[in-house]
């Protein structure tokens, strides 16, 4: 699978019930151990004092990922996406080794 680096601004629809927010954002998160257990989610940031995500995403291409992977999020209508195809670096060391930051 390719890895992809995908920024999400999620914006709640003004006038959308908090109970339909609730709802969305805990199905999200079943959603989100789903995929990452189905390695479609590497990593996810949320960036300090925002309320966006920065994360690295895996798909065998941009048309599954955006089909497949990011467009069955229960969140997805809201969310505005950019998306970067990554490829590996000569320089890159490696996943970090257990015990290091990551």
């Amino acid at each position: 699978m390719r890895e992809f680096l995908v920024e999400i601004t999620t914006t709640v629809p003004e006038g959308t019930p908090q109970q339909q927010v609730d709802e969305r954002r805990a199905a999200e998160a079943v959603r989100a151990r789903e995929l990452a257990a189905a390695g479609h989610l590497a990593r996810l940031w949320r960036p300090v004092g925002e309320l966006r995500s920065i994360g690295v995403w895996c798909a065998d291409d941009e048309t599954e990922l955006h089909e497949k992977v990011l467009g069955t999020l229960p969140l997805r209508p809201w969310m505005s996406l950019t998306v970067t195809p990554l490829q590996p670096h000569p320089n890159d060391p490696g996943p970090a080794r257990p015990g290091t930051p990551a």
